[in-house]
């Protein structure tokens, strides 16, 4: 495979991956950072990250539109519940598995 075709099977990955994720409201960000080790926000700072490398000048907030499909502020509102203790205690348990570039 060439790498022009790599790197259009990827980015429709990418795409079909932030499609589901806007979908799926219901999936919280603390419930996929628990299981996967990492959540929307970590997607937003690679995508952001992918920019800089490119010297593309891109902030979180754009980026976080992009994987969110609008203003994070929004989305919180409409869509985020407040983490449980379990839920909370669980993301701390787990952080050594938590993606490197997330952050946390």
């Amino acid at each position: 495979m060439d790498d022009q075709t790599r790197t259009e099977l990827e980015a429709a990955a990418f795409r079909g991956l932030v499609e589901h994720l806007q979908r799926r409201t219901d999936a919280q960000n603390i419930d996929i950072m628990n299981l996967a080790g990492f959540c929307r926000n970590c997607l937003s700072k690679w995508y952001m990250a992918a920019a800089d490398e490119r010297g593309v000048e891109m902030d979180y907030d754009e980026a976080r539109k992009v994987v969110y499909g609008m203003p994070y502020d929004e989305w919180k509102e409409k869509h985020q519940e407040k983490a449980s203790p379990e839920q909370q205690q669980k993301f701390e348990d787990t952080k050594p598995l938590h993606a490197k570039i997330s952050g946390h």
